[in-house]
């Protein structure tokens, strides 16, 4: 079916945690595609036209890239129960202070412990995807210092639960949970070890990631990355064209445009501008192996040049 949830993603990628947490709130079905952890991914990049980040939502021939858009999408079509308990654009905000800030100190911590482990060609993909040379004896040196700010993230969350609130928001999940709770699950997954020495001076924190956990992941059933391809190919867009008259550049519907990350991963994906808005760009674009798909885009942490 169309309608379907198509999930691009691999089990240890933090940032899909997210996205499969969300599922468990909403108790939503959904398929699940495995991709690679590093490149090639050639059952991927026909549906996103280069970007290669994980994970990507397809949903028939709309394809979502990012987490900030994805969890936008979820919550438009499937609103209830809502993963934005209180309705401002605060837990956008963690998600970016989660997945920058956040992220980094636990990159470092991370292959501080297991980079001799790491495949070469592993390192070479992400110091391509990056931009620079993913150098783990770097990390090991600067661990101690990441150790600090990793601890000074960890007691925001810590600070917000002191009065005794199961979840971020109050009493119930939402999306500020999805995105500080990434960096606690990839820790205590990767490195349990010194995941578990911070929580043990943080013990509502710890029983929050507990409760966090528990939540599950909806409910997923596999998909072949092919029958994935057939599907956007057999399927018709839902997007539809809209015009921004508050667009601070004057893009319009139907300019050229290529559209890119501005932190790594920075392929550039080319396609026509469908609509655009304040948080979200989509593109339209052919692909032999998927024909017509519309690409979406937050606005934030990506950059929009006409070509």
């Amino acid at each position: 079916m169309s309608d379907e949830i198509i999930f691009h993603h691999y089990p240890a990628s933090p940032f899909s945690e997210k996205v499969r947490v969300a599922f468990g709130i909403k108790g939503l079905a959904w398929r699940s595609v495995e991709i690679p952890n590093m490149m090639p991914k050639p059952d991927l990049l026909p549906l996103t036209g280069g970007y290669r980040k994980t994970p990507v939502m397809q949903i028939g021939a709309d394809v979502f890239c990012d987490t900030q858009i994805i969890l936008r999408e979820l919550e438009r079509r499937y609103p209830t129960p809502s993963i934005f308990p209180v309705k401002n654009g605060l837990a956008y905000a963690i998600g970016f202070w989660a997945d920058r800030m956040f992220f980094m100190a636990s990159v470092a911590l991370v292959f501080a412990e297991v980079g001799d482990m790491v495949p070469e060609a592993f390192k070479q993909d992400r110091s391509k995807m990056s931009g620079s040379t993913f150098n783990t004896d770097a990390m090991k040196a600067a661990a101690p210092f990441m150790r600090d700010q990793w601890r000074a993230h960890a007691d925001f969350v810590a600070e917000t639960l002191e009065d005794g609130r199961d979840f971020m928001g109050g009493a119930k999940p939402g999306a500020a949970d999805i995105h500080a709770y990434m960096n606690f699950w990839w820790l205590q997954a990767a490195v349990p070890h010194i995941a578990n020495s911070f929580l043990q001076e943080m013990p509502k924190v710890a029983a929050w990631v507990a409760r966090v956990s528990a939540i599950g992941h909806g409910k997923p059933t596999p998909m072949d990355s092919k029958e994935a391809l057939k599907i956007a190919k057999a399927a018709t867009p839902e997007a539809k064209m809209a015009a921004d008259p508050n667009d601070p550049r004057g893009l319009t519907p139907g300019t050229r445009v290529t559209v890119s990350a501005d932190d790594y991963g920075r392929d550039p994906v080319a396609g026509t501008i469908l609509f655009g808005n304040a948080h979200e760009i989509a593109i339209a674009r052919s692909d032999d192996q998927v024909g017509d798909v519309v690409v979406h885009f937050p606005r934030a942490g990506f950059m929009v040049t006409p070509v």
